[in-house]
């Protein structure tokens, strides 16, 4: 998967990036470098990165609101890295769009591992099945097959990770699915604890697909998971 990707890293610390691109470069990635926000959103549309690795702390611009800038320009897989450790700081970076959130000090396995995960979400190689590739929920329509979703013709824009959860939420829609299925299935073996990313994300979907007083798309039922309504 290495072949071919380009990872942006948005970082200040020159051993912290040495260490990353050193590490990358051997194993086949391409990377980019910024230390600050502004050549980080040139570097996005000018390089067209695969990942981008974002430190939270970084001179001249909050780094929560470099990751909103950088989602709102681009469906790239974001990995927070930060020193920060807080669940506040981790639900909103979530919130501001990142994919995942990883902290200081990591290992290069555990960074690997997270960009793998990403990548399977946000640059999918394999074809989707040929069979119940439409999905219509109401007035929304999944098209499994071109990754798309509309509600009455309109498309609605969502990132890859949205749409990994929207997915498994309509493969088995009607079926209660548990946090812990949830996010073996949309982020990847060794998240099943991570149950912030799954509320955060639900509630990213809601936002976008459920109508002010029309009856709600996905159920929640506490403390066990989520259901996408039948029909």
């Amino acid at each position: 998967m290495a072949e071919n990707t380009r990872v942006l890293i948005v970082e200040d610390d020159p051993n912290i990036v040495d260490l990353i691109r050193s590490n990358l470069t051997v194993r086949g990635f391409d990377t980019l470098v910024s230390a600050d926000g502004i050549r980080a959103l040139s570097l996005l549309e000018s390089g067209e990165p695969d990942v981008v690795l974002l430190d939270l702390m970084l001179p001249e611009i909050d780094g929560m609101e470099l990751c909103r800038a950088m989602r709102e320009r681009s469906s790239v897989g974001i990995i927070v890295v930060s020193a920060r450790r807080g669940e506040r700081d981790k639900v909103s970076a979530l919130n501001m769009g990142a994919d995942d959130y990883m902290t200081k000090p990591f290992s290069i396995e555990e960074l690997l591992a997270r960009i793998t995960a990403t990548l399977r979400r946000t640059r999918p190689v394999a074809a989707e099945p040929a069979a119940d590739t439409m999905i219509t929920i109401g007035d929304i329509v999944l098209d499994l097959a071109r990754r798309r979703v509309t509600r009455n013709g309109d498309d609605i824009h969502l990132t890859p990770t949205e749409f990994a959860l929207l997915r498994e939420l309509a493969a088995d829609r009607g079926k209660l699915l548990s946090h812990a299925d949830l996010l073996r299935r949309v982020w990847g073996a060794g998240y099943q604890t991570e149950t912030e990313y799954v509320r955060v994300y639900v509630r990213r979907l809601r936002a976008k697909l459920e109508v002010d007083g029309a009856p709600p798309l996905i159920i929640n039922q506490p403390r066990a998971g989520y259901r996408l309504v039948d029909g």
